[in-house]
């Protein structure tokens, strides 16, 4: 089966089950917390699943590109990967666990024609937190799957979530595939390697996670189901790795083409095969990040961060194996070709996407040399937190290339000193191996929903001074505060961002309220509403409407698509202050602001 055709029947038969099929949404989260990148299909959906009515209704699926880099150590082995598409269906406050397991059961045996015996499934087996998922383990013994192929593990292996610390969480049945030959053993583990594979996981989400660790029966029950399409394609097709489907071996044939071991005979054993592997992750992933409509470059903060440890990890990994020249940029070409007409946000930047790889290419070259002379003086007694850092801070050197490292010559490196000294240089900071952050909004509260009214009436207040070249970039909305990115390439003066704290809160003290409609696409553009449109929204959107018109377009004040909760009017937002303005990134610039 080839990857088109799993997704194609996927979308069609839950469409015919009454789902709207949604599009994909940005590997970079708006609403969800403590997240770097949408690492599973419900991440864009939180508002929903915490009660907002969505346009298109409480039937949804998609095909979701996920970025999720806690297992990066693991990438090279069979089924770990950074980047990977996630098939999802939600039910909001809908259809419970009998419709999801039946449907479930339907497609993996009537539409993918999986045998009966090549199945078992896990269920929640219960804790002081939450209840024994009997009621899954019932229902799916009345559709035949034998009483010894229904295992309950615990809440490392059949509970989701909450995505990040806090938020829509609940117990889970997955469903496994048989991959190995003869009678197959229990199932012990959810990573159990005996011949097992994980494809389909249905999560109940009945409760909410708060910061405080309790877990709150949620108003409304929702389903969150995740396939993953590189795993479920390898095991319909008999792959024992995802790096064996269709959806790699172009980019791995390139690899091997740059590395001049493409003519290798079969018998000969396999030159670098997990750095071939680690290098077909990495780029794809990076491919991804720098086309999204976001805009994201390599840099040493937050994504940023993550981004350019793929791909100096990548280009590492191709200078083990004998890619003697810029080659990054050439693999990017590969993956665009292959994934454009799902994702058009890709051709439509890939002179971006190949720049950011050659500059990032040669700036890690140009550096690498002396970095390994360095590691080689330091190495000598092991490596101390401090001259990680300064292998960090100096040389560019990820932290976790510099840990790559010192393993492979077995020296001893001071992890956690290293971890003090990065805290010291950038306190917003996070370490790339725990990959999350404060991103989007904090929570739905109604402070951060205040904070997140005013970054609309703020946006509109830059593109009136500066320019209608003014988009967003990225945020970091708190109950205390605003974070905001945006394109801009000069540093504000001081007279500008008092227009534009003049604006805003003269938009505070009109006092008028703020106005939601759900139009189609079509109406929104109309109508003048801002967004991205590249593959990002479904048939129908919300549009805000926020403040009197402040000019002779008769237009509101801001016009704007989105998913977040927004205040009443806004009278209720107090006075907006500007307390910093600097820069993010090449062209692009971050203003910290409060409410008071």
């Amino acid at each position: 089966m080839k990857a088109d055709e799993l997704k194609k029947k996927y979308l069609k038969f839950f469409a015919e089950k009454g789902h709207a099929i949604i599009p994909s949404a940005s590997l970079i989260p708006e609403n969800d917390p403590t997240v770097l990148f949408t690492t599973a299909g419900m991440h864009p959906l939180v508002p929903y699943l915490l009660g907002e009515k969505h346009p298109a209704g409480k039937r949804l699926a998609n095909v979701q590109k996920c970025i999720r880099t806690s297992d990066i150590d693991e990438v090279g082995d069979d089924v770990h990967l950074t980047f990977f598409e996630m098939l999802g269906n939600w039910s909001l406050d809908d259809y419970w666990k009998k419709e999801a397991i039946e449907w479930s059961f339907e497609f993996l045996t009537k539409v993918l024609k999986i045998p009966l015996k090549k199945l078992a499934v896990s269920c929640f087996v219960g804790d002081s937190a939450a209840p024994k998922d009997a009621e899954s383990a019932v229902i799916w013994q009345e559709l035949g799957i034998p009483k010894d192929r229904i295992y309950f593990l615990g809440k490392n292996d059949n509970w989701w979530g909450p995505a990040g610390l806090t938020g829509p969480c609940g117990p889970d049945t997955e469903m496994f595939y048989w991959t190995g030959p003869g009678k197959p053993p229990d199932l012990i583990t959810g990573d159990n390697k005996s011949g097992w594979v994980e494809i389909w996981n249905d999560v109940f989400l009945t409760y909410n996670k708060t910061k405080d660790g309790k877990f709150e029966e949620l108003s409304q029950k929702n389903v969150d189901t995740g396939m993953g399409v590189e795993r479920t394609l390898a095991v319909l097709n008999g792959y024992d790795n995802v790096f064996a489907t269709e959806l790699f071996q172009p980019i791995i044939k390139e690899i091997k083409k740059l590395a001049k071991t493409e003519n290798e005979p079969a018998s000969t054993p396999k030159r670098g095969e997990k750095s071939i592997r680690i290098i077909a992750d990495h780029l794809r992933s990076a491919t991804f990040i720098l086309g999204d409509q976001k805009g994201i470059v390599p840099s040493n903060l937050d994504q940023g961060y993550v981004l350019r440890r793929l791909i100096r990890r990548a280009i590492r990994h191709g200078k083990m194996i004998g890619i003697d020249k810029p080659f990054a940029f050439e693999i990017a070409k590969i993956v665009i070709k292959e994934y454009s007409s799902d994702y058009p946000e890709l051709k439509k930047n890939k002179n971006f996407i190949e720049e950011q790889l050659v500059r990032e290419e040669e700036k890690f070259s140009q550096t690498l040399e002396n970095g390994l002379k360095q590691f080689t003086k330091m190495s000598e007694d092991g490596i101390s937190g401090q001259e990680a850092f300064i292998l960090f801070s100096t040389y560019g050197f990820p932290f976790e290339i510099t840990k790559e490292l010192a393993a492979e010559k077995g020296i001893q490196i001071d992890e956690a000193g290293f971890n003090e000294e990065f805290k010291k240089h950038q306190e917003l900071s996070r370490t790339a191996t725990e990959g999350r952050f404060k991103g989007g909004l904090a929570d739905n509260s109604e402070l951060t929903a205040k904070m997140h009214t005013a970054t609309h009436l703020m946006l509109a207040a830059l593109r009136q001074i500066l320019g209608d070249h003014v988009f967003q970039k990225g945020s970091n909305i708190t109950p205390e505060r605003i974070r905001f990115d945006f394109s801009h390439a000069d540093k504000m003066t001081p007279g500008q961002i008092k227009q534009v704290e003049d604006l805003v809160n003269q938009q505070i003290k009109k006092n008028t309220p703020i106005i939601c409609e759900e139009l189609t696409l079509d109406q929104a553009k109309d109508k003048g509403a801002m967004g991205v449109f590249e593959n990002k929204y479904g048939d129908k959107v919300k549009v805000y409407e926020i403040g009197n018109p402040s000019t002779s377009s008769g237009q509101a004040f801001s016009l704007e698509i989105c998913d977040g909760p927004h205040a009443k009017s806004t009278g209720e937002l107090g006075h907006f202050k500007i307390i910093k303005e600097e820069s993010s990134s090449a062209g692009v610039r971050r203003i910290k602001a409060i409410l008071e």
